[in-house]
């Protein structure tokens, strides 16, 4: 666990339920899980007072102690109330499973999950230690079961990027499946408006990292992707044969302009110039202009 600095945890609100009327409430965890924080036995006695059909489960937590988080989780779930998580700043180890408990888990921008193995202190001989092994990865497995049950995969997949030690930042959470999605940024609150004072005050160095920013990016999301169909190809067209190809139609002659004769001819004056506009075997003006409405017929024409 661990735990906030005690000068900046005194006088906080840490751990409170609100009913905001009409059907509503309020359930905010922002301390550990059992020992110096939230334990199961208060966080019970508060909630079933609760005759709500919406509760809003806010959540900023290192995690704590695993059998009191594993029952504040199924005491979420099996109430009444339609259930939605945000997740503030930090859910990590067990709180990561209080907030899967909501039937819509919400990331708040910038804020981050975390899953590792369980750990423990035990004191005795070599038999304790083993007993204290196995009951670990019982719990381990169990905290899996959680995580498959909510994105998908499977317990050995999930146990993998526990062991890694696994932080997500909050898209890579909705990612992976733990999250439904990270809710929008808001704009910079008018002046005079107060400040919530619960803050993320927690010494995170008893963990493997010290928060996303030290440690790996995540593996991909534990649901295995379907393997893409092969696109499909066009049939192969049959080999030429030679001597089967069609002969191309011969490219119409093109009429020589009119005009163009006209002027290979000496032209002494003007009558001489315009001489072939009056010619006597120029019918009608279709005839004088037929070279302008011959149809094109070379082999560039044809093959566009």
């Amino acid at each position: 666990m661990a735990r906030p600095r005690a000068s900046l945890r005194q006088g906080r609100d840490w751990y409170r339920i609100k009913n905001l009327g009409n059907s509503a409430a309020e359930v905010v965890i922002y301390d550990e899980i059992g020992w110096f924080g939230v334990t199961a036995e208060d966080f019970m006695a508060e909630l079933r007072g609760l005759d709500v059909g919406e509760i809003t489960l806010r959540v900023n937590s290192p995690g704590g102690e695993i059998f009191d988080g594993i029952a504040i989780h199924n005491l979420l779930r099996s109430h009444r109330a339609q259930v939605t998580t945000y997740v503030d700043s930090l859910a990590a180890s067990i709180a990561s499973v209080i907030a899967l408990a909501g039937d819509r888990v919400i990331m708040q921008p910038h804020s981050q999950m975390m899953i590792h193995d369980g750990s423990g202190l035990a004191i005795g001989n070599a038999a304790d230690m083993r007993e204290m092994a196995d009951l670990l990865d019982r719990q381990s497995n169990n905290i899996a079961e959680v995580y498959a049950e909510r994105a998908g995969g499977t317990v050995a997949e999930w146990r993998e990027r526990m062991l890694a030690e696994t932080w997500y930042s909050a898209a890579e959470a909705v990612a992976a499946g733990l999250a439904d999605e990270v809710a929008p940024s808001r704009q910079r609150p008018d002046e005079g408006e107060p400040v919530d004072p619960m803050a993320n005050s927690w010494d995170l160095s008893i963990f493997r990292y010290a928060g996303r920013q030290e440690a790996p990016s995540p593996v991909a999301s534990a649901v295995p992707a379907e393997p893409a169909e092969p696109p499909e190809t066009e049939p192969e067209a049959p080999p030429a044969i030679e001597g089967d190809a069609p002969e191309e139609p011969e490219a119409a002659p093109v009429a020589e302009p009119a005009a163009q004769v006209a002027l290979e001819e000496p032209a002494d004056d003007w009558a001489a110039l315009t001489a072939h506009f009056q010619q006597d075997d120029a019918g009608d003006w279709s005839a004088l202009v037929s070279h302008l409405t011959q149809p094109d017929a070379s082999p560039a024409a044809t093959d566009a």
